[in-house]
């Protein structure tokens, strides 16, 4: 009998009381302080805490909290509110979230199966805390891989002339419920109306070490000009092709001796390994945008 992955897969850490909290903000004294007396004036627990300042004098200021306040779902509205204050005394751009609400991903791929297959992978062993709630594909090659997670799959073709309302209907079965879109080597370029809806929760990733060798045959451009090392990037898409933020980026050595064929196997392996580190901390609420740069905790 056939156990299908949803059926099996094991329950992630329930966290009922736990928070994270993300700020930026200018840097300045007394933020550290304001954040730790307000949740500790609202009764939570700090379990983790993480800063960065990009100068002391004059830059930007960078936090990531997990606290533990008992019956979290009852109070976090309130300590939302109220938190509203020193938020507007610092300045601070701010997202407060329940671990136990976990995020909805909508995957897009084409016709490689590597990277979307690591993630199913995680996500069925439970190594990737986010619910999946749909492929969307402009092919049929992964429907019965996919369908047999009980995970739903869109066949949704693009064209020149049917690109519009192709994304149009990607929207459509999208819904308002999904947190990230992650494109698991889906081949197609995202317009700016698409984009602008999902402002810094679309990830992609880059077949190369950014910004070398763009465009088609990657592992084509490297091999001919014997490139001795390889990577990949994952980054947030923008308007710029390939010139989003960058969350997480690998290399391996390569050699003479790797023809097209072995840098495409390896390749596949950074990428895929690339891309779900990046979606990983995303979900966890590791990573803060700042213009074209990302800090990750």
């Amino acid at each position: 009998m056939e156990i299908h992955a949803k059926q099996v897969r094991p329950d992630s850490k329930n966290h009922a009381d736990r928070a994270r909290m993300l700020i930026s903000c200018p840097d300045g004294p007394g933020i550290v302080a304001a954040v730790s007396h307000f949740l500790h004036q609202h009764g939570a627990n700090i379990v983790q805490s993480d800063q960065y300042t990009m100068d002391p004098a004059g830059g930007m200021f960078f936090m990531r909290i997990e606290f533990d306040l008992p019956q979290l779902l009852v109070n976090l509205p309130k300590l939302e509110a109220d938190f509203a204050e020193v938020a507007s005394r610092f300045q601070m751009e701010w997202t407060l979230s329940a671990v136990s609400r976990k995020k909805k991903l909508a995957i897009f791929v084409s016709k490689e199966d590597h990277c979307l297959v690591e993630l199913l992978w995680q996500w069925q062993a439970g190594d990737l805390d986010a619910d999946i709630a749909l492929v969307v594909s402009n092919h049929l090659d992964m429907k019965d891989y996919v369908e047999s997670f009980g995970i739903p799959y869109h066949h949704i073709p693009v064209t020149a002339d049917t690109k519009k309302e192709a994304e149009q209907r990607q929207l459509d079965v999208i819904g308002d419920d999904v947190d990230v879109i992650i494109l698991a080597r889906y081949m197609q370029i995202i317009s700016p109306m698409f984009i602008e809806h999902y402002r810094n929760r679309i990830i992609n990733i880059h077949h190369s070490f950014l910004p070398a060798f763009v465009g088609g045959k990657p592992y084509a451009q490297a091999y001919n000009r014997g490139v001795k090392i390889i990577g990949a990037t994952a980054h947030y898409v923008t308007e710029e092709l390939d010139g989003g933020p960058i969350i997480e980026q690998d290399v391996q050595r390569v050699s003479h001796r790797d023809d097209v064929t072995e840098l495409k196997r390896i390749g596949r392996t950074i990428e895929r390994v690339v891309l779900a580190r990046a979606v990983k901390w995303h979900v966890e609420d590791r990573v803060l945008v700042h213009e074209n740069k990302t800090v990750v905790f």
